[in-house]
């Protein structure tokens, strides 16, 4: 049985999910090493990247390649990729405190959530049903809405960078005249803002969520005789 382990072990590295996260690092690494000289084509390939990000789960499920790889290895790329941009929106606008804050808060919110997901004995991170939160029900259990909330999130932040010059502006003066002069940024960053307040919302729910499942595993364990 032992000398069979390298054999799993490695093809479990070759599933095509997997290689499609490796994919994508390569892609996020090119992406920020442009993101300050060529924004047209740190844009194209950060979206080359997000599709990548659905096309890994449709693989997974499409040929029967989940692992606990895989889905470690997805968001640890998304928290990365996202909040590098964050750190560079934060170097645009003022506030940058605005985007470094939320920074933080995607960061707590997923870390805690996977925490209190393996200390609950849950398969998925995603496993929410017995919450009490009917919007964190709804995100997870409603793909399309869940996408649309992701998506949202990206595209807003997609759009504050394209949109930004090389000098500290005002965040929101930068976006009023967006909305005012520039109708071609107006609708999309009106709608992604939508979808943007409600992921940050949700994220605030699954720290509280995650944070009372931490709290009822340490009472459960102190109850054990």
């Amino acid at each position: 049985m032992a000398k069979n382990t390298p054999k799993k072990t490695t093809s479990i590295y070759l599933y095509i999910p997997n290689i499609i996260g490796y994919i994508r690092i390569f892609v996020n690494c090119y992406a920020f090493a442009q993101c300050l000289n060529d924004k047209k084509l740190f844009v194209v390939l950060y979206f080359i990247s997000f599709v990548l990000d659905g096309l890994d789960g449709w693989c997974a499920r499409k040929f029967n390649q989940v692992s606990t790889l895989g889905a470690v290895l997805d968001m640890v790329v998304d928290r990365v990729s996202t909040n590098s941009l964050l750190v560079i929106l934060s170097q645009y606008y003022s506030p940058g405190l605005f985007f470094l804050a939320f920074l933080g808060l995607d960061i707590s919110s997923h870390w805690i959530q996977m925490y209190s997901t393996f200390l609950s004995g849950k398969a998925s991170h995603k496993d929410v049903k017995d919450s009490n939160y009917w919007l964190l029900k709804t995100y997870y259990g409603n793909r399309i809405f869940m996408a649309y909330c992701c998506i949202a999130a990206e595209v807003f932040y997609l759009i504050l960078y394209f949109i930004a010059n090389n000098q500290s502006n005002s965040l929101i003066d930068v976006m009023i005249n967006a909305v005012r002069h520039n109708s071609l940024v107006r609708f999309p960053l009106i709608l992604s803002m939508i979808g943007w307040a409600t992921k940050q919302i949700i994220n605030v729910i699954q720290i509280k969520t995650s944070a009372d499942a931490c709290v009822l595993y340490d009472i459960n364990r102190k109850q054990k005789p």
